[in-house]
């Protein structure tokens, strides 16, 4: 079933998506070389329920963690790992859910450890780009694969990348998953209408290589997903509002980039 939200439930979501645009802010100057990735779901954690919101993550299907950490060729799901120490030259994708007065946010995103590589710089770039690409799309009226597929021509037809098919966008609020399932790619035209009121996850995974990806089945993990070609993978996620004045970011972090979309 898909809820359509009334403006004062897209209003507290919009309070809940602060908070997590907030722990990214933060995290934007404690991710470096040489930081244990155990220190994001730390101080992830602690900056989520300073804030009086829940980290919903923990206890879903079992997951432990307040944060998934996925680092270069771990597209997403990834534990955070004590021990594990960040590299200069890598890249780390940082996702959660968050939890406020009944409101529900999910948003990812990813950073750069250190100095990257041009190459790194452009699969950032370009998977930022086509999270935007896919929010425009995201109107009264339009459709699911006209998301998808703006997303699809710009990743794989303009700039030859892998665009993960196996994980997708979905509804938001008032659970973690709802309906609508949201593709990032798809067929302009078809799927579902768009309506007002409907709040979705648009969370494009770019891969270097190709799209394919494998999930660690071993039984102390079972959660992380890989590059079947061991290729790095960029994400970038924001939960969004679909409203008479356009698509709505609720999980911005910058509101002069964003501010067609506030």
């Amino acid at each position: 079933m898909i809820t359509l939200k009334s403006p004062r439930e897209i209003e507290l979501m919009r309070q809940s998506g602060a908070v997590i645009a907030g722990m990214h802010h933060m995290l934007r100057d404690l991710i470096k070389p040489g930081l244990d990735t155990w220190e994001i779901e730390e101080q992830s954690r602690a900056y989520i329920e300073g804030h009086g919101a829940v980290p919903l993550q923990i206890g879903f299907e079992g997951f432990k963690y307040a944060t998934t950490v996925s680092v270069n060729n771990e597209v997403a799901h990834g534990f955070p790992r004590k021990g594990l120490k960040l590299k200069d030259g890598d890249l780390v994708k940082v996702d959660t859910v968050v939890g406020l007065n009944g409101a529900v946010s999910d948003s990812a995103w990813t950073y750069a450890v250190g100095n990257i590589s041009p190459e790194l710089e452009q699969l950032m770039a370009v998977t930022k780009k086509s999270l935007y690409l896919g929010i425009d799309q995201a109107i009264i009226g339009n459709r699911i694969g006209d998301i998808g597929h703006a997303i699809d021509q710009y990743v794989t037809d303009e700039h030859h990348y892998g665009n993960v098919r196996q994980y997708i966008g979905h509804g938001v609020g008032p659970t973690m998953h709802e309906e609508p399932q949201v593709p990032h790619y798809g067929e302009a035209g078809h799927g579902l209408r768009l309506k007002e009121g409907m709040t979705i996850t648009i969370e494009p995974m770019v891969n270097i290589g190709g799209w394919e990806v494998d999930t660690d089945q071993t039984p102390e993990d079972g959660w992380t997903v890989r590059t079947a070609d061991g290729s790095v993978s960029a994400q970038y996620e924001h939960t969004i509002a679909i409203t008479k004045d356009g698509p709505k970011i609720l999980t911005s972090q910058d509101a002069d980039f964003d501010a067609k979309y506030l």
